[in-house]
């Protein structure tokens, strides 16, 4: 693994096919080792990180592939089970996919003999994000194009049902607000969904279209942000619910908008893949200009690493990382 300057990355992976989607688990597994997923074409690979920045034993950063999962359909999402652990015997490794084919894939492994899928069937259009039940993992919600934010059980049946405006873009579940779902359409408008009533109990407008991507703040449940247009934007949720701040900051359109995961100020947006190239913007609320600028080649996905500020993006045979100051 080295450390690559061209591209101004702390470090890169290579990958046998274009990367689509690159999530790290953001539950702790037990183990020294951050997990992390990645989908291709038709397979996702599943594999431990170990950086330079978190043991000094480590030069640079050490990857290490654990299982690569037969797809047979390109992977358009990846959702961590927080029953994933390391330290059990056997292991267990949990994940869910969102696929082109409108279905969703529930994957369990204990990385030896024992490897399961389930299929979800149920959207009727292209499934756009999907998160597990942060504490227990026992449901999977998910948003699609087909104007529905579902909630399913770990055996494909539909626990909700919400019937969306527009096209479902993100749903994020926080571990602090566990009977809460937040959904993000494209039509601007972000939604909290309360699960024991399954009523909408409160709503943040963008004024601005479209609506790509939205998350919660891990470090501040009254923190939310967004990429709509091409500006970030953010909201306290005690304040109103127009955003507090925005800033134009890709020239052609913003395309996912992620916290990171150690610091309530810090998170990082990308640009559309252009004609080469996608820009990655980290961004600091103390600072006018964005900390941290980066390009991938074709670019796909956002995630942080869970317990440094340290974010990666998939590309083309490669996954791109890049460290950056809290």
């Amino acid at each position: 693994m080295k450390q690559d300057s061209t591209r101004n990355t702390s470090y890169t992976v290579d990958c046998e096919d274009y990367v689509h989607v690159v999530k790290f688990n953001p539950f702790d597994s037990g183990d020294g080792c951050s997990l992390i997923a990645y989908g291709g074409n038709n397979y996702v690979v599943v594999g431990t990180c170990r950086f330079q920045e978190e043991d000094a034993e480590v030069e640079g950063m050490q990857y290490k592939t654990l299982r690569t999962f037969h797809h047979g359909i390109r992977v358009d999402a990846i959702a961590w089970s927080p029953e994933t652990r390391l330290d059990a015997i056997p292991p267990q490794i949990r994940f869910c996919t969102a696929a082109s084919d409108r279905k969703l894939r529930l994957f369990t492994s204990d990385l030896q003999d024992k490897n399961e899928f389930k299929t979800f069937d149920g959207h009727t259009n292209y499934i756009n994000d999907l998160v597990f039940a942060p504490n227990e993992g026992q449901e999977v919600a998910s948003v699609s194009d087909d104007h529905t934010c579902r909630v399913w059980d770990l055996e494909g049946n539909e626990k909700a049902h919400f019937v969306l405006r527009s096209p479902g873009m993100s749903v994020c579940w926080h571990p602090e607000e566990a009977f809460k779902l937040m959904v993000a359409e494209k039509n601007g408008t972000i939604r909290f969904y309360d699960l024991i009533t399954q009523q909408a109990i409160l709503s943040l407008e963008c004024e601005q279209t479209p609506l790509m991507s939205a998350d919660w703040c891990l470090k501040n449940t009254l923190k939310i942000g967004a990429v709509a247009g091409s500006d970030w934007l953010i909201w306290d949720i005690t304040c109103s619910s127009y955003p507090q701040d925005k800033r134009p900051v890709h020239v052609d359109r913003a395309r996912l908008f992620r916290w990171s995961r150690v610091n309530e100020n810090l998170f990082a947006t990308t640009g559309y893949p252009g004609k080469t190239t996608t820009q990655l913007l980290v961004h600091h609320l103390g600072h006018p200009q964005p900390i941290l600028t980066g390009t991938a080649a074709v670019g796909s996905g956002l995630t942080w690493h869970r317990t440094l500020p340290l974010c990666a993006v998939g590309g083309d045979h490669k996954i791109f990382f890049w460290v950056t100051e809290m």
